[in-house]
């Protein structure tokens, strides 16, 4: 058990629906644990936290966050070790981020050491619902919208904080295909790009469905303005083997989504030695990297694929296949580090984990 760092109301489920799991089939996002956490915002200040049984939200109809979109979330996961110990993989980004999306959609912040006491606290109530099975894990997701019950435009003065959980698989079972997007836009300069806000993701879907529809997973967002800078993929930043060098777009634009996964890939490639560039990577330097074979591996990083490697790229008339997995030395090597650090096999030597 944890210690207790703040005051939790908490009422435990009567009936728990562990038994009901198939754990050998778990769908990413359908199966959710026993409990959830509450928290509101009212007359400017955080209210009491309470942990309750998963359950239902009752919403009023003029509800803000429907109608103006101030909503935000976050993406984490807890993992399992063979001594039942409790591992979560660098929470503190996750909290700073919240609060920078808090900052930007014009809610109030959830204090970064809160943010973390109380998503431990409600994992450890819950912590027999994270898989034992290889490769599996209990994902985290905490988010906060806007609940006034008025129409008009304006930044709400009532807010709900909660955080539920959620036993998963892999969210991709695969390696992806992908194609660079030249006409849609993820987000534009001074705007809520960097945020980790809904309505980003409610605009990439169109897109995103025409690109199933030929035969893709995923795009490559390209910058809103000419459409010659690669940006980010759709559930994850992404990175390119050029030449035996790490090569990723550059964080410091606000049209992306600041990575903890991408972060760690970042710094775990330096700590070994490699070469790292952050920097504006153009379409036309990706084109010819994959006709001339100079890129030998791009892959996805972000919390819920972790290490997402890409078999194809997409552009226009044009489909770029890449080396088989198996010979993709850096991408195995970084995918296998990170998967054996958040499940405990290995030294945590960057002092990434928390644990309890």
């Amino acid at each position: 058990m944890i210690e207790d760092t703040v005051s939790i109301k908490i009422t435990k489920t009567p009936n728990s629906r562990l038994q009901e799991v198939d754990w050998d089939n778990l769908p990413f996002g359908k199966v959710f644990s026993d409990h959830m956490l509450v928290m509101d915002y009212k007359d400017g200040a955080w209210q009491q936290p309470e942990i309750v049984p998963f359950q239902s939200l009752q919403l009023h109809p003029a509800t803000s966050a429907i109608h103006y979109g101030q909503s935000i979330f976050e993406g984490m996961k807890a993992n399992r070790t063979k001594e039942d110990e409790v591992l979560i993989f660098r929470p503190d980004l996750n909290a700073k981020r919240f609060a920078d999306s808090c900052i930007r959609m014009c809610m109030p912040v959830v204090p970064e050491e809160l943010f973390t006491d109380l998503i431990k606290k409600v994992v450890d109530l819950d912590r027999e619902w994270i898989p034992k099975k290889e490769g599996y894990s209990l994902y985290i997701r905490p988010f906060m919208f806007a609940t006034d019950d008025y129409i008009g435009i304006k930044p709400s003065d009532n807010y709900k904080f909660i955080i539920f959980t959620c036993p998963v698989g892999a969210y991709y079972s695969q390696p992806v295909r992908v194609k660079i997007e030249e006409y849609y836009t993820r987000a534009a300069q001074g705007g809520v790009g960097r945020a980790k806000t809904a309505g980003n993701y409610a605009a990439s879907l169109y897109p995103a469905k025409l690109a199933q529809e030929q035969g893709f997973h995923q795009l490559v967002w390209t910058d809103a303005v000419e459409h010659k800078y690669i940006e980010e993929s759709g559930t994850m930043n992404i990175i390119f083997i050029k030449d035996g060098k790490l090569i990723t777009p550059s964080e410091e634009k606000d049209t992306i989504l600041k990575s903890v996964t991408k972060r760690s890939v970042v710094e775990i490639a330096r700590h070994w030695g490699f070469e790292v560039e952050e920097r504006n990577i153009s379409v036309e330097e990706v084109v010819q990297g994959l006709k001339e074979g100079t890129i030998t591996d791009a892959f996805g990083a972000g919390t819920a694929a972790t290490i997402a490697q890409i078999a194809a790229i997409g552009y226009r008339d044009e489909v770029f296949d890449l080396p088989p997995l198996e010979s993709r030395e850096v991408s195995n090597r970084i995918k296998n580090y990170l998967n054996d650090l958040k499940a405990g096999k290995i030294e945590d030597d960057m002092n990434w984990l928390i644990r309890f």
